[in-house]
This record gives structure tokens, sequence and C-alpha cells, in this order.
């Protein structure tokens, strides 16, 4: 070999050879590069023309709408399919910056956009390995992520390259940082720091801590690997370790910092999945105003920060009621409810809970109840009453509650309702037949006043679904008082804030403000008086009815769900008599609540009890919860209200000494002279009216007498007044006063009262415990002190007048246990 080299070096001819060969390999090399450069400079530029532009990677667009409760809390991002939300750089923690980089590109703030090392490993991988592999700088990742597909090809590391120079030419580096932080996928619908975090952790960025940042950190390298909710729950420790270990390393955190997060890593606890969408009937219902207001796309992609009325933390003690109370009577084919609560005075919705479960599949837990159309029962009952009020009648006007028949309409059979227990009481006031919930005065209010002006007053109110059209004539009849009319719970609620309120129109308001992106307001709800839709007169009646417990206590007793000691609360119950829904609802001027029970694909309740059971319960629940560091105002009467005494059976003005009681009524609407219960003037021994010598010659005495008289609108002309014969039917009605039917806890010892009410003389009246006569009466007081062992006991009392006609009551108490209580 030394031979041969010394042969090269000493012959002229072959260094010449030599020479030449370096000067082509050297003229090579020049033009080859030349031509490299230049086609560089060519193509390169060429190439740059079918890139999306630089500036593209500034979002403009696709970010979540946010909604927030009343006082700032997120309940859910609305987005197509990623979830987003802008911060600024200052927002996000250090740790998470340190962490991001130390564990995805610890040269970021030195390198021009693009690691040599790391495209030599690609090269290497490509001859090693066959595949395209090598990382990325943060810059590369955000183009990928914005601006490129995912595709592993050279042509796309190409353009990725070429984009990531030109981009860290236009932006800074912290910039760059703060792009790559708003748009790296952290799992799921995740994107970006802010997304995740509240996905994650159920906070903001800034809020979070060190090892939760070192946790996001590690996430965007394989999102589907390390999240919580993938297939490998627990994989996210190590790689979390792995971060920490590198902030260590790059000198962000100290050794003791690192052993510290890794002790806080082993509690580190996540948010359920789904537990972000927080009130999701009450999101879905703003998201849907939203859209007819902004549209879809500005909605699901315009960023926007929407400030709704929602208290949050009501809303989940209300869905917890609401779940809790349902568990507990699912044995009574209860299987749903649903609430709503308002804010008479200002009509913001505070809570919503339109089912007891949203995610729950089994019984369409989504379907949100309070915006579905059910029939109210009775609930729907001072609608009735404050029409007549407005046509002039009082809560003293008298009406029979005794068995009516009334015209069915063309083609249908006639119509008797029946009372909620069964029984007929015979006279009775407006005050005390809403009370009690009584059906057949209620029938005979609307057909007095008309159903097409009662339909006028509840759409009046807000009831939509009752507007009093033809069309809506045609389907509704005089059961209409007692839920023959479908309507949903946000509007018979509202109807209620205007009980309330004074008078006032609630139409419910379920947002408060709308910012753009970048905080612009495009809308803010101003509070304004709502329309005066009743005289608060008439709304202030309405309200005394139904708070006062003693008017109420015939048919709930004076200590049902429905009295709430130290607040002055109007509420009504409904139960459709086919036991489908059961409803209560009622409030003061600081809040109103309503609550349906009952099952969403409308099958019948087996056991439901108004003030006891069903509705009742969560309503009370959630309307202490409501009042909760609220005012709770009395109901005071109005300018227009004045007060005066009634007879006690008839309802006109007190007279002659006979047991009277206190009404409220607007100016002009008193009560007249009393032709009901009168004191007439008879011969002595003889039951015939007194002549005017009997009168001056003393031959008579003055006893007592009802002349009970109604005239029946549903009648035809020349046709039978039916409602007087129902009362004729019933001349006699006996009441026990004191105790009420289903007292409970009553002591050994304890005095009986009961009234009689008839057209004709009273013969005999007897009183029986437990089906042993104990007195017998020939005329009042009809009273009696029982000494009873503990337990349940039955009272009847039974009264004859001289026509042979008797009627008779029972009830039944607990002496010292409940009313109800079973000996097992």
């Amino acid at each position: 070999m030394a031979e041969w080299r010394r042969h090269l070096r000493d012959d002229p001819s072959s260094r010449l050879e030599i020479s030449r060969r370096r000067v082509k390999m050297a003229r090579f090399v020049f033009f080859g590069a030349l031509i490299l450069i230049i086609g560089l400079f060519i193509t390169i530029p060429l190439f740059s023309f079918t890139l999306p532009s630089p500036d593209k990677i500034v979002r403009r667009e696709g970010f979540s709408t946010k909604i927030l409760d009343r006082n700032g809390e997120v309940l859910y991002d609305i987005f197509t399919d990623e979830r987003r939300t802008q911060v600024d750089l200052e927002q996000i923690p250090d740790y998470l910056k340190q962490g991001t980089i130390a564990i995805e590109d610890k040269n970021f703030y030195r390198h021009k956009g693009y690691d040599p090392l790391a495209y030599l490993r690609a090269v290497f991988n490509i001859i090693t390995k066959r595949r395209l592999q090598g990382g990325s700088t943060l810059t590369q990742q955000l183009v990928k992520n914005v601006l490129l597909t995912t595709d592993r090809t050279i042509m796309r590391k190409l353009r990725e390259f070429v984009l990531a120079v030109q981009i860290e030419s236009r932006y800074s580096k912290d910039q760059i940082l703060e792009l790559y932080l708003n748009e790296v996928p952290y799992g799921g619908t995740a994107w970006g720091a802010e997304a995740a975090s509240e996905i994650y952790f159920d906070k903001t960025v800034g809020e979070l801590s060190l090892v939760e940042a070192a946790f996001l950190a590690g996430l965007p390298q394989r999102p589907s690997v390390y999240s919580p909710y993938s297939a490998y729950p627990d994989a996210y420790i190590e790689r979390t370790h792995n971060v920490l270990r590198r902030m260590r390393e790059d000198n962000y955190i100290s050794k003791e910092q690192e052993q510290e997060a890794i002790k806080d890593l082993e509690n580190l606890e996540f948010q359920s999945r789904g537990a972000s969408f927080k009130a999701p009937h009450f999101v879905q219902y703003v998201q849907n105003k939203l859209i007819e207001s902004y549209g879809e796309k500005s909605v699901e992609q315009g960023g926007l920060r929407v400030y709704t009325t929602i208290d949050l933390k009501l809303q989940e003690a209300a869905q917890e009621i609401v779940s809790q109370e349902i568990e507990k009577v699912e044995s009574l084919k209860i299987t749903n409810g649903a609430a709503l609560v308002i804010d008479p005075e200002t009509s913001e919705i505070l809570a919503m809970v339109g089912s007891k479960d949203f995610g729950d599949e089994d019984y369409d837990g989504q379907v949100n109840v309070v915006l579905s159309k059910r029939q109210p029962g009775s609930a729907i009952k001072p609608i009735t009453y404050v029409t007549a009020l407005k046509k002039g009648y009082t809560a003293s006007t008298l009406l029979m509650d005794v068995p009516t028949v009334f015209p069915g309409g063309v083609g249908q059979p006639d119509y008797e309702p029946e009372n909620y227990d069964g029984e007929f009481r015979g006279p009775v006031q407006i005050r005390f037949a809403l009370a009690n919930s009584i059906n057949v005065p209620a029938v005979k209010t609307l057909a007095l006043v008309g159903i097409r002006d009662t339909l006028q007053t509840a759409f009046d109110l807000g009831i939509n679904s009752l507007e009093p059209t033809d069309e809506t004539m045609k389907r509704v009849g005089l059961s209409l008082t007692l839920g023959g009319g479908e309507v949903q719970l946000i509007e018979l609620t509202g109807a209620f804030g205007a009980f309330v309120n004074g008078g006032l129109k609630v139409e419910p308001v379920s947002i408060l403000k709308v910012e753009d992106k970048d905080g612009k307001t495009l809308e803010e709800t101003k509070i304004k008086e709502g329309k005066r839709v009743l005289s608060p007169e008439y709304a202030f009646i309405i309200a005394d009815i139904l708070s006062d417990n003693n008017a109420r206590s015939e048919i709930f007793g004076t200590n049902s769900l429905l009295n709430i000691p130290g607040h002055d609360i109007a509420v009504k119950t409904g139960t459709t008599n086919d036991l489908r829904d059961n409803w209560t609802i009622g409030g003061n001027a600081s809040v109103v609540v309503g609550v349906w029970v009952g099952n969403n694909d409308n099958t019948p309740m087996s056991k439901v009890a108004s003030g006891v059971s069903g509705a009742s319960p969560i309503w009370r629940k959630i309307l202490l919860e409501g009042l909760d560091g609220k005012p709770s105002p009395d109901f005071t009467p109005p300018e227009g209200i004045i007060t005066a005494e009634v007879d006690k059976v008839s309802g006109f003005a007190a007279h002659n000494g006979f047991p009277s009681r206190t009404e409220y009524f607007s100016k002009g609407t008193e009560p007249g002279e009393d032709t009901v219960h009168v004191k007439l003037k008879v011969c002595k021994g003889q039951g015939k009216l007194a002549s005017p010598s009997d009168v001056v010659s003393g031959n008579f005495e003055e006893k007592e007498y009802f002349v009970f008289k109604e005239e029946d609108p549903t009648a035809s002309a020349g046709g039978p007044n039916r409602w007087q014969e129902g009362g004729s039917n019933v001349p006699i009605n006996v009441e026990f006063r004191d105790p009420r039917d289903r007292t409970s806890n009553l002591p050994n010892k304890f005095n009986v009262k009961f009234t009689i009410d008839m057209v004709h003389p009273l013969t005999l009246a007897e009183l029986e415990i437990d089906g042993e006569k104990v007195r017998s009466f020939t005329g009042p007081p009809f009273e009696y002190e029982a000494e009873l062992e503990d337990g349940v006991h039955e009272f009847r009392a039974v009264a004859y007048d001289d026509r042979d006609n008797s009627s008779d009551r029972a009830i039944t108490v607990g002496v010292n246990v409940p009313w109800d209580y079973k000996v097992e």
C-alpha cells in the first residue's frame, strides 16, 4: 500500500489526473450547491404559496360559549367538537408553563422553531425503523394542531417546518407559548389549559397546584392514554412523575417541591366524568334562547360569556332534594319529579330541575318536565277564583257544596264532579272552598264567571298553553278548574308569582348578561316592573286565602307540610283524578317554588296525598332553601282593601249576634243584608210565620232559619235548576270543628265540638266514639269532653230534622299516636 502511494506521488501523470478529478469534484459540489440554493430560493417561496397563512395561528373563532350562574360559577361550555376557552399567558400559572416546556421542549426559548437534532433522529428512524418519528418543538406542535393535519408524512413535516420558521419570525416566544397552551388537546373535548382545568379539576387554570399543573403538562403527548378517564386510569401517575423530575432537573422546582408534589399525587382527585355539566336542563333551556337570538354558529363557536339568573348553590340543593325524595316514594309508583324556583319580584329563574337525574336513560331523564305540558289538577283553581273576584264575587261569597249535575256539552254525558274525600259540606264560602280545594264550588264558580274569561285570566298571567282561542274552547270544559287543561310548570309557577308580588306578570328571565369573546356586552337584562295583570287587591285576597292555615285546616289540618312557621306562604296543591300528576306551588314575595311529581310515561301513581306526600315534601324543603338568607315578608293589605265582619255561614254582613268572622274585601264589594241566615217571627207552638196581629199581641217567638237558594247559569231556558235540586237534597250538614279529621297526638282528655247547619228544625243529634253512642243533643252547643286511651279512634256525629232528613260526619284521630297508626 505504501509503495503504491509513493508511486502515485512520484508519477507526474498520476498527479495531474488526481488534480483534474478534484477540480471536477469541486465544480460539481459548487454547482450542485449553487443549484440547491437557487432551487431552495425558488421552491420554498413557491411551496409557501400552498401553505396556510401563519396569521391563522391566532384563532378568531371556535371558542366555547361559557354558561355561568349569577355568581360567575361555570355551569357548562357549549361547543361543537372542541371545548376551548381563551386565557392570557399571565393567567396561566408558571408551574404549567414550566412543566410543559420541561417535558415537551426544553430548548423552547433557545431554538428558532425547529430542533436540528430532532431532524437527525427523524432521519435515523426512517432508515432504521422505517417510520417517520421524531420530537417536534412546541411551535411545530402548534402548527400541527391549528394549521395542518396529524398525518405522518415527509410532506407534512416539511410544511410544518416552513410554517414553524415563519411563525417564529412573526411572534414572540411568550405569544407562541400562549397560543400553544390555548390550543393543545388535553383529552376528550378539552382543548387548551383552561378547558382542561375545568373538566379535570372544576377550577380555573389560575387555581392549579403544582401537582395538578404537572398532570396537565403530561397529557398532550398521549391524552387518550394519560387521561384518568381513559382505559388506563393510572397511566397518568408515572407520566406526572416524569414531568416533576424534568422540572426539577431543569431547576424549575426543588427536590423538596418534587417530593411534596409526589405525595400530593397519591391523593389527586378528579372531577367525575360529566360532572362539569351543571344544571343541565337549565343550560339547555338557556342554549335554545341563545340560538334564537344569536344563531347556532355564534353559540357553539363564538366564545360568548353568558351570565344567567341561576343560583348554583340553590340549584344543586333543589336537585338533591328532588332525587332523594323521589327515591323514597318509588314504591308508590312515583318515578320522577321536577321543580322550579323563581324570584317573583324580578322574574329571575333561581333553580330549574327538569327531572330527578338528567343522565338516567331508563325514564328519559333528559326530558325537561318543567317545560312539559301536564294536567295541573286543583293547582289551577286560584285562577278561577281570581276571575270571580274581578267579576264582583268575594272571599265570603256562599256556594253550596252538594251533589250537582252539570251539562257535559254537545254530545257529551253530564258532568258530576266529586270532592277529593268523597264528602259534601253544604254551604261553604269561597275562602274555605279554595283553601280546602273543594271541587264542586270551584266548578260552580267557573260556570258563573265563564270558561273564556277564566282562560283569558290564565293567559294574562302567562299561561300561554291556555290561550282563549276557539280551539282551546273546544277542548276544555268545566273540568278546566280541576285541571282539565294541560299547562307547563314554568307557566303555572310564574302565574303564582303574580299572586304574591301584588298582581304583576312574571315572565321568567334566565339570562342576565351576554358578552362576546372580547368582553363586549351584547345584551343585559335590566330589572323592570312587570305588566300589571291583576289589581293589588285581588292578588292580595288570593294570596291571603292561600296562606290561611286555619282556613285550610279542615282538609289539611293545622300542621301540614304547607304550613311554614314564621313565614307567610301562599300555597296550592293539585292532584289529577287519575293520579297521574301531583303538584305543589307557592311562596311569597321573595321566592316562589313549583313542584311536580309523577311518571314521564303518564302511568298513574298508586297513592299520593296532597299536603302530605308527593310534591309537598319536595316543595317545602326547596322553599326553605330558597328563603334561607332572604327576607320573608308578610302579605300586607294594599290601600284598596278593607275588612268587614261577615256571618260565619252565609258570608253576608254580620247581624243579630250570630257567629261571625272578619273578612277582607276590595272597596265597593262589601257584603249587604243577609238573605240566607235569617231570624223569623213565628207563632208560638205553631211554627208558622207570625201575622202582624200575632206580633202586636206578643204571640210569636224568633227562630233562626237558613234559606239556601242558587241560580243555575248552565240551565237552558225553561229547564230545571239543577243547582237548587242538589241543595235540596242535602238539607243538613254536620262538621267537626275540634278536633279535625286526621289529627294526631291528641292528649288523653280533650273537648269534642261539632256544628250542624240545616234548613229545617233539628229533632236529634248523636255523637258516637268507636261505634258506641256517648251523648244525644236536641240543640247547640254540640260539645263533649272525651277521655280516651292511647290509640286510633273514630268519631261520628249524626243529625235529624223534622222532615226525617239526616246527615252524618265521621273523622279519625290519634291519641298520643299518629292518626294512621297501625299496631304491628
